[in-house]
């Protein structure tokens, strides 16, 4: 039996549909239920049970015999969130109890971790056990989740198998309910669908051209496929990196979803906000070197065709994963 936590949410309920897909239905799901707009990701899926994310402790005390691996991928994800207390109970504290269980227990253990511990990126992505203790994530969030990744790497006991996944710029079906949270190109296609055009921050820096700034932008279905490979192959624990290893500019993103939707692209640039443009990435780029050495080997999709098959397959139609 396995254990999803975030499976109301995007990458949570796309890994559910891809358990259910390899035959997996014994499947217990966590999460907050309680928004109707999240219901779709996962009330057509299968699983065992659902369990509110604030009982799933007490739930593992019981049941804990049952379980090979739980998969927690539920977290507080809104980077304009800047209460510490509520990213210390939902990120921290949370997870926190979950690693105990499976230490406990001894449960293998997979996570979620994020490239937003990266902050500038002035420190590289390597995802070496070393430097996050030397990061200086640019939000709460990151904070929130680089100090996980540091509480962890301190334990003196672990799980049998535990991995923190820093996933990068992630895209992809069953992200409607994100609101400003969703991908660029969720944005981008409703930008265009309503109003012909695009808007894309200007560069202020002279080094970057206007689009020209770069993110690792990774197709949640490659996310997917790499935590299966997690499952199904006796690695060395540890954090890795879950990007694609190469970057892409906006405006590549850009013209791949005007050609998504066969039209010419019209793209305004504007200014980034003031209040931002201090802490604003222009280049994330995962080094994806530790776990292409685990045995990885499937292809990433590009980002064009990522795009297309996003925007075709499911976004024209509201179509979920």
């Amino acid at each position: 039996m396995y254990i999803l936590t975030g499976a109301a949410g995007f990458i949570g309920s796309c890994l559910l549909n891809k358990l259910n897909n390899k035959g997996i239905k014994d499947i217990v799901i966590a999460d907050d239920f309680s928004r109707d707009d999240k219901s779709p990701n996962y009330v057509r899926k299968k699983f065992l049970e659902k369990v509110d994310r604030q009982m799933l402790i007490p739930w593992l005390d019981k049941h804990y015999g049952d379980i090979s691996c739980i998969l927690h991928i539920g977290a507080r994800t809104d980077t304009t969130e800047f209460n510490m207390d509520v990213l210390n109970r939902l990120n921290l504290d949370y997870s926190k109890g979950i690693w105990n269980a499976c230490v406990k227990y001894q449960i293998p253990l997979i996570y979620a971790s994020s490239a937003a511990t990266y902050g500038l990126g002035d420190k590289g992505f390597s995802d070496d056990h070393d430097l996050p203790f030397r990061l200086e994530p640019l939000n709460p969030y990151g904070i929130s989740k680089n100090e996980f990744d540091k509480w962890v790497l301190s334990q003196p006991s672990s799980p049998p198998f535990w991995a923190g996944l820093k996933f990068f710029n992630v895209y992809g079906p069953n992200e409607y309910h994100k609101g400003r949270m969703a991908s660029v190109i969720f944005h981008a296609y409703n930008q265009i669908k309503d109003t012909g055009k695009m808007k894309l921050f200007r560069s202020h820096r002279p080094d970057y051209p206007d689009g020209g700034q770069l993110r690792d932008f990774i197709y949640v279905k490659d996310v997917l496929n790499i935590i299966w490979f997690l499952l199904n192959h006796n690695i060395v624990s540890g954090l890795y990196n879950v990007g694609t290893g190469h970057a892409g500019t906006f405006l590549d993103l850009a013209h791949a979803v005007f050609h998504a939707i066969n039209r010419e692209p019209v793209i305004d640039f504007i200014d980034t906000p003031p209040d931002i443009r201090d802490k604003y990435q222009y280049f994330t780029e995962a080094n994806t070197e530790k776990i292409l050495a685990s045995g990885y080997d499937l292809p990433f999709h590009t980002l064009e065709d990522g795009i297309r098959e996003y925007v075709v397959d499911y976004l024209t139609e509201s179509i979920y994963y």
